[in-house]
């Protein structure tokens, strides 16, 4: 109204002249302006980050006015880096500045929500029985009450309760069932704890509490590579992204940097600009292969056969040509190239025929071996005295010295592990000494060196696989599946009187990539590089597509600059290269690069895998809170892969025999059954964990032992043996051993990562699903370890309880919904592998509507939990299962040979051929007061990280002052851990990246096993103590510790296996160096001994429906790839309407031009995607920058925005793993053996998913599936049955078929 009136009296409005005329003074009303100043004021601002998997970790301005999130923006205040280096900001990118979109959105979830069915029986149930436990017993034991709310997931029908409701519910669910089949049938599951680490430690401590199961994560992404800890014993430690600026000749490969790292990527363009040369290996025509000088672009999947033909070329050219001063002396001291194999003789199909029967004429004379095999490496135990060494002579490698002499040089796995007082203890360092004397010795790479060892030749067989048959991939058929290379060996008499022939790892290895040596006449390998001879570059070149030249080019000068530079030579490594079934040769390649051109632990150099953000930087204090190391020790952890893989029964419908994957040199009569049959013979063995872990209550199974006389471990032991007792793995669809509560938080595991989604549908959760193909038919191979059941369950899961701030696909399929605290609204830690600091998450404003923190939600349950037990749970003795882990003295299991108990080939002993069996007490009644107090054992045992061990008792003390104590019960006495900042507190003062003096004891520790003095690395900072009100302040840099390999200093960016290099501390492998060969029987067996090229695995996954449900249009196979998209992280930001803007506004295919003309496809056209696991719908992206026999559906888009249904299911189209299936490989099933052995997301099987093949065809009509399911049966059309895709389509597809 005043605006009308300023117009009315404009003319009457007094006005002066200022400036000699040039400026006016009116009076008129500005106070309209407020509004938009206003917008951009703000009460405060709050220093917080993203809780998502993008690798970032910025540091965000939240700004805050009148209690209301407003926006976001950049902080500029970063700790600078050095003179010579850029700094790290600006960080962020349009995904975080967007994010304050959610906090107010109509995606929020508001309120507790609960299936309606599901309420409506608790209701029926509570009127019934006064106690929630016997009520959720009525139900859950009521098939059909079961049924009626399990059959509805997906389907909509939530309604609003009271978070004293949902509480009742989930903790009554949990006693019933750790009652009735034991607490490791509840389980978890929440990804990448980096990213907000109190929030993943708010569950997993609860459910470490009560002795439920923590599911592993990083190997179900598949975003840790098995090869780095097969290579080195360490899990995915990389240089931070600062460290890219001081390389000088970087590959991208199959990472796309400025993408899926873009608050970093500045560092990467800043490297070029100053010199550095870039070379970028993607099949399509990203953004990375834009900023690059070189683009190369193999075929998809194909990069191993491209990292074999570079190696050949760096191995010919820097080391039999000519010995390149700096490789030699960096490969004798930091690799396993010196070290002996020996050499067994290759069997004919005809002799392994009786040697597997048993048959054969007793003193027959043999002829002499045509050819001879890798076998395992030389130990100390084999030579006569085991060359003086009394601990571990098993675990001891040997090599040759200067003078030809075996000796044990110092470093190997056994030198880690013994009595404290044994005689080589603090002999576990890289300095060049053997062990039995102590003396100086130059270890022999080759037998060729110097001219000073006598030796002769003999022909060695390699398996080869490029000849492998594939109906979508080219390959180079080189006349059968063995090569045969002469090599340079020698004949040594061994302990048990025998004579053995032997070479070093380093000669097998240049026979291996066929390299013609001086001195040694072999017509079959390469004479040039234009020879068509597995690896020469002219043989890649038929398969990956790229010209030979190119690879030849890009070779040489990688290896030619770490030369001149010392190393600093990097590959920037990623999900294109990881995803794949084969995907640890894909990285073996790369990394024998880098390996054979000293570059790893070299500043600027080495191996920089960027997947996810998998840095938990304060890991040890984490752990101690997160697993609840504080009350109860072990913790129940398994592997996220194998255990959905059983749990959803995709083992049912594989294809894939374990045959078909083995070495055309191993005995097959050693390597029967099915995949699965594999897993549990490692489970057996201790080489894998299990989920659940026995046929039986482990509760029950401590009072039996108890009423039998006999320790836990000896009752167990005893009934394994004579068959009385089972492990759940070896049945899992009896309904005993079925997971019967989920936990899901901080992840879209049905939206995002699932792989074999419509399986989780059908069997975990008994809903509706699209499989469209056919379990294994009777006369397909079966499991011969798993028990068959001719009807597969479908619902295993009684509860799936979901805690997210959306209504996300996982939350849309939950029994119940938890609504939790946004990023911007709870206090947390986040930290990451691209950058030194660790930042906070803060509160910038309270939850919003009835949202919780999750450590408020679970603190909440543990509550209710505890008081529910009365009458049902107390004091209980658990039994728990722990597999032979890694960086523990049960690593060193069976050292020479794989033997079964189960077999009858040995005994069952726990902790070396066996799981180590332990009796956990769970005081059930205290969970509560237990999950908010620090336990006893941080006093009493100390912290540990790594195989290193400290006290605590300081920290524990300074805890009290700060968090205050527990004044009643029976925690009394104890640091509180109330609140989560107490939680933060708690981590940041038990960690030594964030606490001087703790470093100090870690390092002091260290030096205590390698003899050296490492505690100067810390010291300089030993005062220094982070808490968690530094951190709001500024981003802090971490400390220096031994639980990584690199440095935190202002001298030098941080770079993985910098400790190792420079302070002669080994890598924790057999023989405590990077590993180029892996002696293991099952990575021979399997042909990965050495590295080598696989070609992407055929998993038959067309043949079920091409051409089965015609619609008019051609259907055309191509290869399915899910690279990582930039309108989204993972699933997050998807539905966000501003990124949604910036995006096609829903689910997108991107088809290259080839193909989409094949098909009849323009652009934007609706395409349905489809095999035998499931179906999506997309929009199609018709584009030139992808390559032809493949399409891209970046990841992670979900079905709740924009998704029409399919015409093959009649259901809403699905999800990117709608089309994928979980597919394990034996070999990551390896344990019990230095560096194979498992640690929480260490090593394990992994959700690979890129060799998946589908059939694309341009949809015919498109239905949204709008109106009501009643509609359906109203108009007469039968619903599919649950659990049932094939069944009838709905009405509008019905008619348009009847049309067509």
């Amino acid at each position: 109204m005043s605006r009308f009136l300023d117009r009315l009296t404009y003319f009457a409005q007094p006005h002066a002249k200022f400036s000699g005329g040039h400026g006016l003074v009116t009076g008129e009303d500005r106070t309209w302006e407020d509004a938009y100043r206003n917008r951009w004021a703000q009460d405060r601002i709050v220093r917080s980050t993203h809780g998502t998997n993008c690798t970032g970790s910025c540091s965000w301005k939240i700004y805050v006015k009148g209690g209301i999130v407003t926006w976001e923006t950049q902080q500029t205040d970063y700790p600078r880096t050095r003179p010579d280096l850029p700094n790290h900001e600006p960080r962020g990118c349009a995904r975080g500045a967007s994010y304050s979109w959610y906090l107010y959105s109509a995606q929020r979830l508001k309120y507790p929500m609960v299936r309606g069915r599901l309420m409506r029986a608790w209701h029926a149930a509570r009127e019934r029985e006064r106690d929630p436990v016997r009520a959720w017993a009525s139900i859950v034991e009521n098939e059909a009450t079961r049924r009626d709310y399990v059959s509805q997931r997906g389907l909509g029908g939530f309604v609003r309760a009271s978070w004293d409701e949902v509480e009742e519910i989930v903790a009554a669910a949990n006693v019933y069932t750790i009652g009735k089949y034991g607490p490791d049938r509840i389980a978890g599951f929440s990804p990448i704890p980096a990213m907000s680490m109190i929030s993943y430690a708010s569950g997993a401590r609860y459910l470490s509490l009560i002795g439920g199961t923590n599911l592993s994560f990083y190997d179900w992404y598949c975003d840790l590579p098995p090869s780095s800890p097969q290579v080195w014993g360490e899990q995915t430690d990389v240089p931070e992204s600062a460290d890219w600026y001081n390389s000088m000749f970087l590959i991208a490969w199959g990472s796309n940097v400025p993408q899926t790292r873009t608050p970093d990527a500045h560092f990467f363009v800043e490297a070029r600009y100053k010199g550095t040369k870039i070379v970028s290996i993607t099949p399509d025509y990203s953004e990375v292969a834009r900023h690059a000088d070189l683009w190369l672009h193999p075929k998809q999947g194909t990069d191993a056969a491209l990292g074999m033909a570079m190696g050949h070329v760096i191995l010919k050219e820097f080391y039999v040509d000519r010995r390149a001063a700096y490789f030699e002396d960096y490969a004798r001291r930091y690799t396993d190239s010196p070290t002996l194999v020996e050499l067994q003789p290759m069997k004919t199909a005809e002799e392994a025929a009786p040697a597997a029967s048993g048959a054969g004429a007793p003193g027959a004379a043999s002829a002499p071996p045509a050819a001879f095999v890798p076998g395992r490496t030389l130990r100390a135990s084999d030579f006569p005295d085991a060359l003086g060494q009394t601990n571990n002579p098993d675990w001891k490698t040997v090599a040759f010295d200067g003078n030809g002499n075996v000796v044990v040089p110092q470093g190997s796995i056994g030198f880690r592990w013994g009595p404290k007082d044994c005689d080589d203890r603090g002999k576990w360092n890289l300095e060049n000494r053997e062990a039995r004397e102590g003396r100086e010795v130059r270890l022999t790479l080759s037998l060729l060196d110097d001219g000073a060892h006598p030796h002769e030749t003999a022909t060695v067989a390699f398996p080869y696989f490029g000849g492998d048959p594939h109906p979508h991939f080219p390959r180079s058929e080189q006349g059968g599946d063995v090569l045969l290379r002469r090599v340079p060996v020698r004949r040594l008499t061994l302990a048990d009187g025998r004579e053995a022939l032997v070479a070093t790892v380093f000669d097998l290895l240049v026979a291996h990539y066929g390299v013609r040596r001086p001195g040694i006449d072999d017509p079959a390998v390469a004479a040039d590089y234009d020879a068509n001879v597995p690896y020469t570059p002219a043989w890649q070149e038929a398969i990956t597509g790229v010209p030979r030249d190119r690879a030849i080019v890009v070779a040489r000068e990688f290896a030619a600059n770490a030369e001149k530079t010392q190393g600093r030579s990097m590959i920037i490594i990623g999900a294109g290269m990881n995803h794949w079934y084969h995907c640890d040769m894909n990285y073996r390649s790369a990394i024998s690069m880098l390996v054979l051109c000293g570059c790893v632990g070299q500043t600027g150099g080495g191996w920089a895998h960027y997947v996810g953000q998998e840095k938990v930087r304060p890991q040890s204090g984490w752990a101690a809170l997160t697993f609840a190391l504080d009350w109860v020790r072990p913790s129940r952890q398994v592997g996220g892969t194998s255990f959905f893989y059983a749990h959803s029964d995709q083992w049912r419908y594989e294809k894939i025999g374990p045959q078909e994957l083995l070495s055309p040199l191993a005995d097959p009569a050693r390597h029967g059954g099915a995949v699965i049959d594999y897993n549990v013979r490692a489970e057996r063995m201790g080489w894998l964990p299990s989920a659940p872990q026995l046929a039986a209550n482990p509760l029950r199974l401590a009072r039996d032992a108890q009423a039998a006389g006999l320790s836990a471990a000896d009752y167990v032991v005893r009934s394994l043996k004579d068959g009385s007792l089972r492990m759940s793995c070896e049945d899992p669809d009896d309904p005993v051993n079925w997971p019967r509560n989920l936990f899901v938080w901080r992840s879209n595991l049905l939206g995002s990562s699932g792989k074999g989604h419509e399986y989780f549908l059908r069997h975990l959760l008994g809903t509706k699903n699209g499989v469209l193909g056919d379990e294994l038919a009777p006369d397909d191979p079966r499991p011969v370890e798993v028990d068959w059941r001719e009807r597969a369950p479908q619902g295993k899961l009684d509860l799936l309880v979901t805690l997210d701030f959306r209504m996300s696909t996982t939350c849309l399929h939950s029994d119940v919904v938890l609504p939790t605290a946004s990023w911007y609204e709870k206090n947390d830690l986040n930290t990451t592998d691209m950058h030194p600091f660790i930042h906070p998450l803060s509160t910038a404003v309270d939850p919003v509507w009835q949202s919780r923190s999750d450590w408020e939600i679970y603190k909440g349950i543990a509550r209710r939990f505890s008081e529910l037990c009365e009458g049902h749970l107390g004091v209980e003795q658990d039994v728990v299962l722990r597999p032979l882990m890694h960086d523990s003295p049960t690593e060193l299991g069976q050292a020479l040979d794989v033997r079964e108990w189960k077999r009858g080939e040995c005994d069952f002993v726990p902790g070396v051929t066996a799981p180590h069996i332990d009796v956990v007490e769970r005081d059930y009644p205290n969970t509560h007061r237990r999950y908010i107090s620090l336990g006893p054992l941080m006093s009493r045992l100390g912290n540990f990280s790594k195989g290193l061990q400290w006290p605590t008792g300081d920290e524990v003390e300074l805890l009290r002052q700060i968090n205050g104590t527990v004044r009643h019960g029976p925690t009394a006495g104890l640091a509180k851990i109330e609140t989560d900042i107490d939680a933060c507190e708690t981590v940041m003062m038990l960690a030594p990246e964030t606490n001087g003096h703790v470093a100090v004891k870690a390092w002091e520790a260290l030096s205590e096993v390698t003899g050296r003095d490492h505690v100067h690395l810390a010291l300089h900072r030993g005062d220094e103590r982070i808490r968690f009100r530094d951190i709001q302040a500024q981003p802090r840099k971490i400390i220096s510790s031994p639980t990584w390999s690199g440095l935190e200093s202002d001298k030098v960016s941080y770079n993985a296996g910098y400790t190792n290099v420079h302070e002669l501390i080994p890598w924790r492998t057999l023989t405590g160096r990077q590993q180029l060969y892996l002696d293991h029987a099952w990575m021979r067996d399997f042909g990965e001994g050495f590295v080598t090229y696989r070609p992407p695995v055929d998993l038959k996954s067309l043949a079920a429906v091409a051409g089965k449900r015609p619609n008019g249009h051609p259907e055309i196979a191509l290869n399915f790839i899910t690279p990582h998209q930039k309108w989204g992280i993972h699933s997050t930001y998807t539905e966000n309407l501003i990124m949604l803007t910036l995006s096609r506004g829903g689910p997108i295919v991107w088809v290259s031009e080839i193909d989409a003309q094949r098909a009849g496809i323009v652009d934007n056209d609706w395409i349905e995607l489809f095999n035998a696991n499931g179906a999506l719908t997309a929009r199609a992206v018709v584009s030139q920058r992808v390559q032809q026999g493949m399409v891209l559906m970046y990841h992670a888009q979900e079905k709740i925005v924009n998704t029409p249904g399919s015409e093959i299911t009649g259901l809403r189209g699905g999800i990117h793993n709608s089309v994928t299936r979980v597919v394990m490989k034996p070999t990551h099933m390896i344990g019990g053996y230095a560096q194979f052995a498992y640690g929480f997301n260490y090593y394990g099987t992994v959700g690979s998913n890129r060799d998946q093949f589908v059939l694309l065809r341009k949809m015919d009509a498109i239905d949204w599936i709008d109106e009501p399911a009643g509609a359906q049966r109203a108009a007469g059309v039968a619903e599919p049955a649950p659990g049932d895709a094939r069944g009838p389509v709905r009405a509008r597809a019905v008619a348009q078929e009847a049309r067509r």
